[in-house]
């Protein structure tokens, strides 16, 4: 299947908050109990507004998202992003996450980007696994700082240089 990418505009709501909701109740990978209303879509666009953002999209509909956000304010944070992707389950193990992050990486490089991190659930063995055949390296951890589904986690941070 042929993926293209698009700018994520207000257009994608639905088909974005669609596929978070899916991890919010399947999965650690989405950090929420419960889901999310399509309102919060304004909150990702408003923290993405001069970042990279996407929606990866087939010939007939949106099957994943990514986008690079500020992991601090301060301008002196500039060279150092967070990612987020979500690919919908359906269409995971096939190579649009690694994808995804591949057009990331370039156009954090073209906006002046160093370095990229990653928030992840200790959970998550999927993505952490994914992060580490992919570049990053484990840079912190805060142990038992989230409760979902009655269970308590850590959150791992990883990083990659690029």
């Amino acid at each position: 299947m042929k993926i293209e990418f698009e700018p994520m505009g207000v257009s994608h709501r639905k088909e974005v908050m669609d596929i978070y909701n899916y991890y919010v109740v399947n999965s650690f990978a989405a950090y929420p109990d419960s889901t999310l209303p399509y309102e919060f879509y304004d909150k990702l666009l408003m923290m993405t507004r001069t970042y990279p953002a996407f929606v990866l999209k087939s010939t007939e509909h949106v099957v994943g998202f990514c986008f690079l956000h500020p992991h601090n304010p301060y301008p002196s944070f500039n060279e150092c992003a967070e990612v987020t992707y979500f690919i919908a389950q359906e269409y995971t193990g096939q190579g649009f996450g690694k994808t995804a992050l591949q057009k990331l990486e370039a156009e954090a490089k073209e906006k002046g980007i160093r370095i990229l991190l990653a928030s992840i659930a200790s959970e998550n063995q999927q993505s952490l696994a994914f992060h580490q055949r992919n570049g990053f390296t484990d840079c912190g951890r805060f142990k038992e700082v989230i409760k979902k589904k009655g269970k308590r986690f850590d959150i791992v941070w990883m990083q990659k240089w690029i």
